[in-house]
């Protein structure tokens, strides 16, 4: 509470899931808001619950619609944030999309939509902050990646890679800022979790969306992976596995033992692909 009340921090994929609650447990705590998303009346919704449960003000959230995929105004969006506040002390990449279709049942246009989304504009946007922090050599980057960067997993093979992708890009630019130890570079890899992420995912092509989304009950609470997530965050953590078990013995296994993780994995992926066609 200490380490982020007060501090400008910035929200992508704010109107649902972990992102809104994000924006709520942020508000609670004091920070200062600006939300975006594509959706602004979510958006809307979103900061009025903010204004019920914390002592912010009107001004001290800000609504902005953003999409990632229109990079182009990227550069603007940023420049709207610093108008309001004067500086940007944490973006927290959040927006993207997830993905459950069989790679050889997939439309190219779909894996193309992924990167743009999930990898593309997200460096675009941090691109513009990362400016902003350079020239007050100081600031936090946090993004919301997954378990699934650090792995593989069936029906997802297009979100992995763009999960991945955010992995090595973040990693590398750590290592270009060692001029900068102020200006954190945090990613935050979350297993399953009780979010509504799993209602818009891709599919096989772009028109079609998920039929069924099947028992969430058993994924980690969105409440609890954001309170670990901003823990993380105030700690500095370079990366954070954010899971409950089973899954996060799968991340230690892919780490230290890929052998037997391989082997976990195909077991596993047998199962599920034929519970998707099952329509389970």
């Amino acid at each position: 509470e200490k380490e982020l009340r007060g501090k400008v921090v910035w929200v992508t994929g704010a109107s649902s899931g972990i992102g809104e609650e994000l924006a709520y447990q942020l508000s609670k705590i004091g920070a200062l808001l600006a939300i975006s998303a594509r959706r602004e009346d979510e958006l809307e919704r979103g900061k009025k619950k903010c204004l019920q449960i914390s002592n912010l003000s009107e001004k001290e959230i800000l609504v902005l619609r953003l999409d990632l995929t229109d990079r182009s105004s990227h550069e603007a969006a940023t420049n709207s944030v610093l108008k309001h506040f004067g500086k940007i002390d944490v973006l927290i990449n959040n927006g993207g999309r997830s993905q459950r279709s069989l790679f050889v049942d997939t439309n190219l246009d779909v894996f193309s939509a992924i990167m743009e989304l999930n990898y593309l504009g997200t460096i675009s946007l941090t691109k513009h902050v990362l400016n902003h922090m350079i020239q007050r050599r100081q600031g936090k980057i946090v993004t919301v990646s997954s378990v699934m960067g650090l792995m593989g997993a069936p029906l997802a093979s297009g979100y992995c890679a763009s999960k991945h992708a955010l992995q090595g890009f973040f990693n590398s630019l750590r290592t270009e800022l060692t001029d900068y130890p102020e200006i954190s570079i945090i990613n935050i890899c979350p297993g399953p979790v009780q979010s509504q992420i799993i209602q818009n995912v891709f599919t096989e092509n772009l028109a079609k969306s998920l039929e069924n989304s099947g028992d969430q009950s058993h994924k980690m609470a969105t409440t609890r992976c954001v309170r670990l997530t901003l823990v993380s965050v105030a700690n500095d953590l370079k990366e954070a596995w954010v899971s409950d078990q089973p899954y996060l013995a799968i991340c230690y296994l892919w780490q230290y033992a890929p052998t037997w993780a391989w082997w976990m994995m195909n077991k596993m992926a047998k199962r599920r692909i034929q519970n998707f066609k099952s329509g389970v």
